[in-house]
C-alpha cells in the first residue's frame, strides 16, 4: 500500500508541476526533473530506488511505441540519411569525445570505462524531445529529423554501451565482432518488431470490439521489446518497427472509433509514463549526491561542467560537419538535397536534451564498475544541464532564428489536394448506387446524399485556391462555427433531464467530434 499511495503523490506532483510549467511557459520536462529534486530532501519521503531493467521495459516500449506510431513515414524516409548520421554518427562521436574528455579528467578511469560513459550520455532523449519541440511549431524537415534521431539513437548508443561494458571486463575486443553484434542487433530488433505488429494487426482484422483493439495495440508494443531482449536484439528497434507497422495500417484495419480513442488513451498514458520519468530522474538526486559525499565537489562540479560542454559542443560539430561535408564531396547529393538554411542545423544542434535511456544505462552498471559512481552522477549532471540549459533557451533560440512557420487555418496544398480526391471518390461511390441496375428503396435518401457530396466536393477542389485571401475568412468562419456548437451544447444540457440517457450522450459525442475537427483546423493540424 505504501508504494501505491507514493505513486498517487508522485503524479499528484506531476500535474501540478505540469501546470507550474504551462504558467511560466516552460518545458514541462524542466520543471518535473526540479521538482523532483525537490522532493528528493523532502524529509520522510523515502529514497526511490530505480530497477534499470524495469525502467527501460516499462517506459520505453509505450513512448516509443506511439511516437513510431505518429510518424510520418514518407518523410522519414526521405530524410533518411541526415537521421541515420545522428542517430549513429553523432552517438558514436560523441561517445568518443565524452570518453576522451573523462580520460584526460580522470586518468584512473580505464578506457573502456570512459567510453561506456560516453555511450550512455550520448544520445538525446526521445521522451525529452518531444515534451521540448511539441511548444514549438517548427519546420516539418527539422521534426522530421530529430523525431527520427530519437527513434533510432537508443538502439546505437545500448549496443555501443554493452561493448563497452564487456570489454571492460575482458581487457581486449574484436571491433569486426562489434560491428557484426551492432547490425545483427539493430535488424533483429526490427524484424521482430515488424513480426510482432503484423500479428497485432492480424488479430485486430478479427476483432470488433474496441476496449480489446486498444488493449491489443498497448500490449504489441511491450511484446516487441520484451521479446526481441529475449533473443539480445534491439527491443527499441523492436517497439519502433512495431509502432511503425500499426501507425502505417490503422487506416486499413482500424475502426474510426478505436482511432479516435486511441488518441485519448495514448495521450493519456504519454503524458503520465513521460511525467513519472522525469520526476523519477530528479528523485535519484539524493542517493546519487549519498554516494559521492566524500569526493571533492569542487573536482566533481569541473568534470560535470566539461562532459556537459562536450556534449553540447559535440553535437554542434556533428551536425554543421555532416551538413556540410556530405554535399561538398557530392555534386548530386546537392542538386538532389540542396543545403538546408544554417539555421536549422543550429536548432537541430541545440536539441540534445538526455533523459531516462542515460540515467537507467547508467544505474545497470554493476556496482563493482570501474568509476560507477562518478558516471552515475555524471549522466544525472548531463540530463541536469541539457535539460535546464538546453530546455530552457530553445524557445528563445528558435524566435531569434526565426524558423518557427506562421499558424495557419488552410490546409497545406497536399491535405488539400486528398480532400478533394477523397471528396470526389465518395461522390462517385453514391452515384454508382443510385445509378445501379437494381434500384433500392432507398433512392431518394440516395439523392439527397449525391447532392450533399457535390457541396463537399466543390468545397474540397478550390480549398486550396487565393489562401491569403480566403485566410480571414475561413477562420472567421470556424470561430463562428465553434459559438455555434456551444450554443447546441447548451440546448442539448436543457435537456438532459428529459432525453433517453443513451441519445443525449449520441448527440454529445457528436458535437464532440466536430468541435474537435475545428480546433484541429484552427491550430493548423491536417
Amino acid at each position: 500500500m505504501h508504494v501505491f499511495e507514493l505513486l498517487l503523490v508522485l503524479l499528484a506532483a506531476c500535474v501540478a508541476l505540469a501546470v507550474l510549467a504551462d504558467r511560466l511557459n516552460l518545458p514541462a520536462a524542466v520543471t518535473l526533473v526540479l521538482g523532483g529534486m525537490g522532493l528528493a530532501f523532502v524529509p520522510g519521503l523515502p529514497t526511490i530506488v530505480l530497477d534499470p531493467e524495469l525502467v527501460l521495459a516499462l517506459f520505453l516500449p509505450p513512448l516509443l511505441q506511439v511516437s513510431a506510431y505518429r510518424t510520418d513515414w514518407p518523410s522519414f524516409r526521405s530524410h533518411l540519411r541526415p537521421i541515420l548520421l545522428l542517430a549513429i554518427g553523432a552517438v558514436f562521436f560523441t561517445a568518443g569525445l565524452v570518453g576522451v574528455v573523462a580520460k584526460l579528467f580522470v586518468p584512473s578511469l580505464p578506457w573502456w570505462a570512459a567510453i561506456t560513459l560516453g555511450a550512455i550520455v550520448a544520445p538525446p532523449d526521445a521522451v525529452a524531445a518531444a515534451s521540448v519541440l511539441s511548444r514549438f511549431r517548427l519546420p516539418k524537415r527539422i521534426v522530421t529529423v530529430l523525431e527520427g534521431e530519437s527513434l533510432i539513437n537508443d538502439a546505437s548508443s545500448l549496443v555501443l554501451y554493452k561493448f563497452a561494458v564487456a570489454a571492460v571486463g575482458v581487457g581486449t575486443v574484436s571491433y569486426g565482432q562489434g560491428a557484426l553484434q551492432f547490425f545483427s542487433v539493430a535488424l533483429g530488433g526490427a524484424l521482430v518488431g515488424w513480426l510482432v505488429g503484423r500479428v497485432a494487426m492480424w488479430i485486430l482484422a478479427h476483432l470488433e470490439n474496441t476496449l480489446l483493439d486498444l488493449m491489443i495495440t498497448i500490449l504489441a508494443g511491450f511484446a516487441a521489446y520484451i521479446a526481441a531482449e529475449v533473443i539480445h536484439a534491439s527491443g527499441v528497434l523492436a517497439a519502433v518497427a512495431c509502432g511503425l507497422v500499426l501507425g502505417r495500417q490503422q487506416h486499413a484495419e482500424f475502426t474510426a472509433r478505436t482511432r479516435i480513442e486511441l488518441v485519448a488513451v495514448w495521450g493519456f498514458l504519454e503524458f503520465a509514463l513521460t511525467s513519472l520519468v522525469f520526476i523519477l530522474i530528479g528523485l535519484q538526486l539524493r542517493g546519487i549526491t549519498a554516494r559521492l559525499a566524500e569526493d571533492n565537489f569542487q573536482q566533481l562540479a569541473i568534470l560535470a561542467a566539461a562532459v556537459s560542454a562536450t556534449l553540447i559542443v559535440s553535437r554542434f560539430v556533428w551536425v554543421l560537419a555532416s551538413a556540410w561535408l556530405p554535399r561538398a564531396l557530392s555534386r548530386n547529393l546537392r542538386e538532389r538535397d540542396p543545403m538546408p538554411p544554417w539555421s536549422h542545423s543550429i536548432v537541430i544542434a541545440w536539441t540534445g536534451m538526455r533523459g531516462v535511456v542515460s540515467l537507467a544505462a547508467a544505474l545497470a552498471l554493476p556496482e563493482a564498475f570501474p568509476g560507477r559512481d562518478i558516471i552515475l552522477f555524471l549522466a544525472f549532471c548531463s540530463i541536469f544541464v541539457t535539460l535546464v540549459i538546453q530546455g530552457t533557451t530553445l524557445g528563445w533560440v528558435v524566435g531569434r532564428l526565426g524558423v518557427t512557420e506562421e499558424e495557419s487555418v488552410l490546409p497545406e496544398p497536399e491535405t488539400a489536394e486528398a480532400r478533394a480526391e477523397i471528396a470526389t471518390a465518395a461522390l462517385e461511390a453514391v452515384r454508382q448506387h443510385l445509378d445501379g441496375p437494381k434500384p433500392t428503396e432507398h433512392t431518394e435518401a440516395a439523392t439527397e446524399l449525391v447532392q450533399e457530396y457535390e457541396v463537399r466536393a466543390e468545397r474540397a477542389s478550390i480549398e486550396g485556391q487565393d489562401l491569403e485571401t480566403k485566410s480571414g475568412q475561413l477562420e472567421a468562419q470556424q470561430r463562428l462555427r465553434l459559438v455555434a456548437i456551444a450554443a447546441a451544447r447548451e440546448r442539448l444540457a436543457d435537456r438532459s433531464e428529459t432525453m433517453d440517457t443513451e441519445a443525449h450522450r449520441a448527440l454529445g459525442e457528436e458535437l464532440d467530434l466536430e468541435e474537435q475537427q475545428i480546433r484541429r483546423a484552427l491550430e493548423g493540424g491536417p
